[in-house]
């Protein structure tokens, strides 16, 4: 294959798929995907001639850290992170949106938005896959060893917020203060959130950031590539964990 054939295949990636900023490595994943066989730093080179990379951040010295360990699992549905964002701007005013990531598979279990970001519009995200427990083999009244990681902020701290998870049977996981690496994966998935959905639409009223939050987030765990789970969609890469976990 030509550069400019490469190119061009590039460029049809970029424009298939709805995700802004892709590295490299899932446009050279996609590309496999369509039988075009190719290495990533030649890949990377068309990218990078062509402009088509997006910005990078310069690297700063990071002090001592509280947090060394792993907060990923080995399996889905051992620990869900949570947190909000309160970028938000509607016509209406600001609002704060909430989410629930699962740190095994990186699936967004729950996305939830409300004017105001109170202890009980928190615990949203968490209560519809408390519902679904049938589907995720965890029941009400039974967190099954599941494990909820949030940091110290008023609403995940407030006796609201854990009365609920003890009367659901989850575990209060929360971070160290002043250590967001703590809660890292709910992190990235905000950053991801904002620089994908969140920083490039404007929305009248907090019903259609709402429609558009659950649209976005099914279309993220169904064709999102993770460069943690061998550049699989969060749902793929649930369904192999559960597989393997059979296997085993």
């Amino acid at each position: 294959m030509t550069e400019e054939e490469l190119l061009e295949a590039i460029r049809g990636v970029l424009a298939a798929f709805a995700f802004l900023g892709e590295a490299h490595r899932k446009v050279w994943s996609r590309l496999r995907t369509q039988d075009v066989r190719t290495s990533k730093a030649r890949c990377l080179r068309r990218m990078r001639e062509a402009g088509l990379l997006a910005p990078g951040r310069a690297r700063r010295v990071l002090g001592p850290r509280h947090h060394d360990g792993t907060i990923t699992t080995y399996k889905p549905d051992v620990m869900w992170g949570t947190d909000a964002t309160c970028t938000v701007t509607t016509r209406e005013g600001q609002a704060t949106v909430f989410i629930a990531i699962d740190q095994g598979s990186a699936e967004c279990v729950g996305i939830h938005v409300a004017k105001v970001g109170t202890r009980f519009e928190a615990l949203e995200p968490i209560h519809p896959s408390w519902r679904q427990g049938a589907l995720r083999c965890v029941r009400p009244g039974r967190g099954d060893g599941l494990s909820i990681r949030h940091d110290n902020g008023s609403p995940y701290t407030s006796d609201a917020f854990q009365q609920e998870l003890c009367f659901l049977g989850a575990q209060s996981s929360p971070s160290f203060v002043r250590s967001p690496e703590g809660n890292g994966c709910t992190e990235r998935f905000i950053r991801t959130l904002k620089e994908q959905l969140l920083w490039v639409r404007t929305f009248a009223t907090v019903e259609e950031l709402r429609r558009a939050l659950l649209e976005w987030a099914h279309r993220y765990n169904e064709h999102r590539l993770l460069d943690r789970h061998n550049f699989l969609s969060p749902s793929q890469a649930r369904r192999e964990l559960l597989q393997s976990k059979q296997v085993d």
